[in-house]
Order: structure tokens, then sequence, then C-alpha cells
């Protein structure tokens, strides 16, 4: 088995799971956040949806520039609905899909860097951005807006199990 082929199971696992967190943001909450220093309910949204987008950049691209010298820095789109936040995720889940089923073994032992302003961030091998920088990139954005959804008495659905709110805890 090929190593995408092996990553490819947990990929879908975690992004289902992302999906019945985002499905249940309230429409009337993308602009709520805990404190001033955080980010919105729908900020965090799409920033799990745009996560995927960088299985391809890490896979197809041997770095990024979140802030190009001279160029428009990274920003995440804002959100204009729970469906707009939707279709997007559902857009890069499948590219990225696409992008790990054809990347070779010999592609995902290559480096890779994140660079910001020039400098380099951090340079590893694909397969290890993969797991990182998407996954667990993922699980933690996902994380955050489960406590967002809690905040706002949102039922937060199961993930690795039943949730409290499932159980009528």
């Amino acid at each position: 088995m090929s190593q995408s082929q092996a990553i490819l199971p947990e990929f879908d696992q975690e992004m289902a799971n992302t999906r019945k967190v985002l499905e249940r943001i309230p429409e009337d909450k993308l602009d709520w956040k805990v404190h001033e220093k955080s980010n919105t309910i729908g900020w965090v949204a799409m920033h799990l949806a745009e996560i995927p987008t960088w299985a391809d950049l890490a896979l197809n691209h041997d770095s990024v520039d979140v802030a190009p010298p001279g160029g428009e820095p990274y920003r995440i789109p804002p959100p204009q609905s729970r469906q707009d936040i939707l279709a997007r995720f559902d857009k890069n889940v499948a590219a990225a899909r696409v992008a790990i089923s054809a990347a070779p073994d010999e592609q995902l032992v290559k480096p890779w860097s994140l660079l910001k302003g020039g400098e380099t961030i951090f340079t590893l091998p694909r397969a290890a951005v993969l797991r990182s920088f998407v996954l667990n990139h993922a699980i933690h954005h996902r994380a955050h807006l489960c406590v967002y959804l809690r905040l706002n008495g949102v039922p937060v659905p199961a993930l690795y199990g039943p949730s409290a709110d499932e159980q009528g805890m």
C-alpha cells in the first residue's frame, strides 16, 4: 500500500467529522467571538474550509509564502453564509483528496517549506505536512469551533463516539 493510500482513510474520517461540525454553525452567529482578541465563528469555519487546500499546495509546490515580499498576503475569505462555508469545504476536500490520491511515495518524502515574507517558518517532508498542517491543524480548529458551538448553546456532534449533547447529558 502506498503512503497516500494509507493517509486517505484518516483524511476521509477527519474531513467527515469536520463537516459535521461545520453543518452546525448558527447562521446568525458568524460574527460572534468569545473575546475581542479571538476570531469569529465565521472566520474559524472558513479557515477550516480552507485548510484542505494546503494538501494540494504541499504536494504540488515546493513551498508557499503566506506573505510574499511585494505580494498580497494570504487571507481567509470572509464567509457569506453557512452554505458558502460548506460549499467551499466540500470543493476543497474533493480537490485535496485527488491530490493525495495521486501523490507517489517519492513525492511524499520530498521537503516542503512554509515561508512568510521570504523567511522559512518550517520545512518538513510532504507526508508530515499532510498529517500536521492539514489533518492536525483541522482537528485543532474543529475543537476550537466545538467550544464556540457549546458556548452558543449549539449541540456538539459526535466525532469519535457520542458527544455529551447526543447522549442527553
